[in-house]
This record gives structure tokens, C-alpha cells and sequence, in this order.
């Protein structure tokens, strides 16, 4: 589990030195698919795996508004803000906990449980698969994507470089 959250904070840090490159107005600019925009995706991203985490800890989840994180440098602070209490959890993870239950009220009030394992690889996934969108924009824009392979990371603890 720590190794893939490991690998997309590794590619997330790199998307995030890939767009050093772009104007905030590429940044922003309204997309197909994702959240609409390059920024508004990093939000997501953010946003979503650090309120998993909360709710998993039974803390409360929060709202904020991408309004208030509209540059990149906002977006990567807020990132840092939030990255110490998700990583002490992803390091503190054993497998005694993969099968707790998270019960998630939905909006129509209906209740469904998954596993705690569950959810963290659901995170894990999200994030994944808002990357591939951002390799979509980035050939869009005829730029190279971020190299995204795990393999040569060396982010295993038994990995060497």
C-alpha cells in the first residue's frame, strides 16, 4: 500500500515541476474530462485523498473551495499542508486494519460499508486515473507527459538505486 502511495506522490511532484512551464492560463484553461482544468484536477486530487484519510480516522471531512487555490503554488502549499497527516497514516498502515469497515452515508441517504483496505486503494486508483487525464492535456498541448512508470522509482523499501 505505501509503495503506490508513494508512487503518486512521487508523480504528482513531478506533474506539479511539469507545469512550472505553463502560464495560469493553460493551468486553467476548461478541458474535456478531469475537473475541467489542470489546476482544478490537482485540487481533486488533493482534496479527495486527504479527506479519505481523514474519514478513515474518524476526524470530520472538510470543504474547501477551489476558488481559493487557483495557482499552482497555492495548490502545491496546500498539497504540503496536508501531505505530513496522510503520509503518517500510509506509513502506519498494517494489515490490521485492511478489513475494518467504513460505513459512507450517500446523498440519497442510502449506507454502503467497504473495507478500509477498500478505500485506500480506491485513493490509490483516483488518483491514478486523473494522471492519465493529465497525459491526455499534456499531448494536447504538444508537450511530453511525465514519465509515470513505477518501475526504476525505486520507492520499494527494498528497492536500491
Amino acid at each position: 500500500m505505501e509503495t503506490l502511495f508513494r508512487y503518486n506522490w512521487a508523480v504528482r511532484e513531478d506533474w506539479y515541476r511539469w507545469c512550472e512551464d505553463l502560464s495560469e492560463e493553460e493551468l486553467l484553461q476548461n478541458r474535456t474530462g478531469g475537473m475541467g482544468s489542470i489546476l482544478h484536477t490537482f485540487f481533486h486530487i488533493v482534496d479527495v485523498e486527504w479527506s479519505w484519510i481523514r474519514l478513515l480516522q474518524g476526524k470530520t471531512d472538510f470543504q474547501e473551495s477551489f476558488d481559493n487555490y487557483k495557482r499552482l503554488n497555492k495548490i502545491r502549499k496546500w498539497d504540503k499542508d496536508f501531505h505530513l497527516e496522510v503520509e503518517n497514516f500510509v506509513n502506519n498502515w498494517n494489515a490490521s486494519v485492511e478489513n475494518n469497515l467504513f460505513y459512507d452515508t450517500l446523498p440519497d441517504g442510502s449506507v454502503v460499508t467497504d473495507t478500509w483496505g477498500e478505500v485506500m486503494r480506491h485513493a490509490i486508483a483516483h488518483e491514478i486515473h486523473h494522471i492519465g487525464q493529465l497525459s491526455i492535456w499534456a499531448r494536447e498541448l504538444g508537450r511530453k507527459p511525465v514519465y509515470a512508470n513505477l518501475i526504476g522509482r525505486c520507492l520499494s523499501s527494498k528497492s536500491k538505486k
